[in-house]
């Protein structure tokens, strides 16, 4: 049994029982991948795929554990090598950062700037996606850290960190008529076409669940309309063609979350980061919600 064959065995399930696919992206052969997997199982002794014919249909339930137990192998190495960096140069490497618009557009950079100031040789990687795919990214170990207020919970392979809650405000032209002093109701809100966020991204789940409560359906639109967004957008020299209308009554307030993977092995500057980010976590308190002694932090 050697490395290589692990490897070759998860990218084969990574790319969905594809051999070909997973021989494109280790750059060999089919049937070179094909012969080391039958070798592995041959000594293991135990059948890890299904097969019909040449194909791959699934995985036997003793392929399962085989794949598991591989997958933390790997994790494991991965580790080693994060070890030998750390000790190595304390301060050099790659952040990779997965996050949403709004968090890499209105939060990050002042974090971001901070950091790079007091580890000036770590390249800052940043990958922007909607919260289900900085989950997966995270979830896969693409990236040391994923930041987006939905999702990231709802993965058990990943520990999440609540930072901070924020809310949103509702942005219309100058001289509208919900500009008009009086507090805004979801009744008024609701006669109006609607600019938000997308159904994956950013709190739209709040904003959903206001107007489901009062039996309201919004008229949410891609062109014109008042908008609903995260008060950290408001830009008051940037958007002065607006009103800001405080909307902190109508909505639920909404959790921003870091996220890491379990058992993943974090470089020093990578807590360094978290604590820029939230303040309230330091070392020891990141170190113990990944053992799991404090898992379910809430602000």
């Amino acid at each position: 049994m050697n490395l290589q064959q692990i490897r070759y065995l998860c990218a084969v399930v990574d790319h969905g029982l594809n051999v070909s696919a997973a021989a494109e992206a280790l750059f060999t052969s089919q049937p070179g991948i094909s012969k080391q997997i039958r070798q592995l199982e041959d000594e293991l002794g135990v059948p890890v795929f299904i097969r019909q014919g040449k194909r791959l249909t699934g995985l036997t339930a003793g392929g399962e554990v085989v794949v598991a137990t591989a997958r933390r192998a790997l994790q494991e190495l991965t580790n080693l090598k994060r070890v030998g960096a750390e000790f190595k140069s304390e301060d050099e490497g790659t952040l990779a950062i997965a996050t949403t618009h709004t968090q890499a557009r209105y939060v990050l950079p002042a974090v971001l700037k901070r950091f790079a100031e007091r580890y000036p040789k770590v390249r800052l990687l940043l990958h922007q996606g909607n919260p289900i795919q900085v989950a997966e990214q995270t979830a896969r170990a693409e990236v040391d850290v994923g930041i987006a207020t939905e999702a990231l919970a709802d993965y058990p392979e990943l520990v999440t960190l609540p930072c901070y809650t924020w809310n949103r405000c509702v942005l219309a032209p100058k001289g509208h008529p919900l500009a008009n002093g009086r507090p805004l109701t979801l009744d008024a809100l609701a006669r109006y076409p609607i600019v938000t966020y997308d159904f994956s991204f950013t709190g739209r789940s709040q904003i959903n669940a206001a107007f489901t409560a009062k039996g309201l359906e919004p008229n949410v639109v891609l062109g014109f309309g008042v908008g609903i967004v995260a008060q950290m957008a408001y830009d008051p020299v940037r958007d002065k063609q607006f009103e800001k209308i405080d909307a902190t009554h109508l909505f639920g307030p909404s959790t921003t979350r870091l996220a890491l993977r379990r058992g993943i092995y974090s470089r020093g500057f990578v807590y360094e980061f978290i604590s820029l980010f939230a303040p309230q976590f330091d070392r020891a308190a990141i170190e113990a919600a990944l053992r799991g002694d404090a898992e379910q932090y809430e602000l």
